[in-house]
């Protein structure tokens, strides 16, 4: 069921849409190095796919879990010769890339460089941190987002009547799609896996949500037909803790479990929950969310239904700071705007033979020696080192760790 053509992918309209730099590569069948840059199952592997396919280039694919610098270098090597010979160019497909050493990596640099290869490398992380940056210059970055369920919906509806899917002989009714669907978590290749399996478990022509649930192993989670409060109560949930109504939050708690919801995605909604909301007003919050996650794994339900509670009313009474997100945020913002900088000199690594002799670690300041423990000194790059990403609210405990970061602060950036 991998699209053939540009206009078959699902999802990812801003990649698709007409003049976009993906599009102008197939449809202008121009040489340019890609990395693709998003969540598993979003179609980085159908990306490379396609400009292979519709550019008429040989597609080669190596995994950066099984492939060294030898297989990278081969794969280039017969690339240049297929040029030589008169072929075709190649399309080079670098799956995890980001597993890659810098080694490997180096070792892709003299094809993209001469354009021997046309590179498409995917990523499920940041490549501003798992990427070289020589090889990060030299591709368009292009960002995957996840699939929305309607999405995901699409690539099961497709395949229920494709001739490379099941091709019109079964169906499947509406229960069983949602859940398949929210089993995916916007995942094609998953949702296709499960079709798969639910087709084969199917007793006559219908897929119903019986089938479903014994062919994925996992039962529905259903607060109604529809599904919908699924995502209502959870949200009314989290809102209800950070609006501080514990008596609210376990009304919400007690239909989740009652509805026989999954409490380890509970769970994980109050670990989250945790920084995102309450932060450093309180410290002890995330540990109490991350004790109720550890003890729904160790007890289970029904006993853990105490564990999940006493969770929920500590982070609902606690005092509230969304200071932390709102400190990453910001701090990612930045270097999604390509403010990365080089490290000062004086922090870089000293410990290798010949690394003073370039400046490394020169005029650094140990920061026990000085008073306090403080050193001024430069720790930022140039391009950020006014920022101020962390700003302490005056709420609970970060009350007094606002006066001492502002204070510690002053003295690392030589403002007393």
């Amino acid at each position: 069921m991998r699209p053939r053509t540009l206009d078959e992918l699902v999802g990812q309209a801003q990649l698709r849409a007409p003049g976009s730099p993906l599009r102008q590569l197939i449809e202008g069948d121009q040489s340019m190095s890609l990395l693709l840059w998003g969540p598993p199952g979003t179609g980085k592997t159908t990306i490379a796919s396609i400009v292979s396919q519709q550019t008429e280039r040989r597609f080669v694919e190596v995994s950066a879990v099984a492939a060294g610098v030898k297989e990278v270098r081969a794969a280039i090597d017969g690339a240049r010769a297929e040029l030589a010979r008169g072929g075709s160019e190649t399309v080079l497909f670098v799956d995890e890339v980001h597993r890659f050493t810098k080694a490997q990596q180096d070792a892709l640099l003299p094809g993209v460089e001469n354009r021997w290869v046309t590179l498409v490398a995917a990523t499920t992380e940041n490549p501003f941190f798992s990427v070289i940056s020589p090889l990060l210059s030299r591709s368009l970055l292009l960002r995957l987002e996840s699939l929305t369920d309607d999405d995901v919906g699409a690539v099961l509806d497709q395949a229920m009547v494709d001739e490379r899917g099941l091709a019109g002989r079964l169906t499947i009714d509406a229960d069983a799609r949602s859940h398949l669907v929210r089993l995916a978590g916007g995942d094609a290749r998953r949702v296709l896996t499960y079709l798969e399996a639910a087709s084969r478990a199917a007793e006559d022509t219908v897929i119903d949500l019986a089938t479903a649930e014994t062919a994925v192993d996992q039962a529905a989670v259903r607060y109604d037909r529809q599904g919908d409060q699924h995502y209502d109560v959870i949200s009314a949930f989290i809102k209800s803790i950070r609006g501080s109504d514990a008596d609210a939050a376990l009304h919400y708690l007690a239909r989740m479990i009652e509805a026989g919801e999954d409490p380890r995605f509970i769970a994980r909604r109050l670990v989250i929950l945790a920084s995102e909301d309450v932060g450093l007003a309180d410290p002890t919050a995330l540990t109490t969310a991350v004790a109720a996650a550890q003890a729904v794994q160790l007890i289970g339900m029904p006993e853990a239904r105490l564990n999940l509670a006493q969770a929920v009313i500590a982070l609902a009474v606690a005092p509230k700071s969304n200071a932390v997100i709102k400190a990453i945020d910001a701090a990612s913002a930045d270097v999604r705007a390509g403010k990365i900088g080089h490290v000062p000199p004086h922090l870089r690594d000293a410990h290798y033979s010949g690394a003073k002799k370039i400046g490394h670690g020169k005029q650094y300041k140990y920061s026990h020696d000085e008073p306090f423990g403080v050193a001024e000194q430069q720790y930022a790059p140039d391009v950020v080192a006014d920022a101020r990403y962390y700003e302490p609210t005056a709420l609970g405990a970060e009350a007094a760790l606002k006066e001492r970061w502002e204070r510690i602060r002053r003295i690392i950036r030589g403002e007393r």
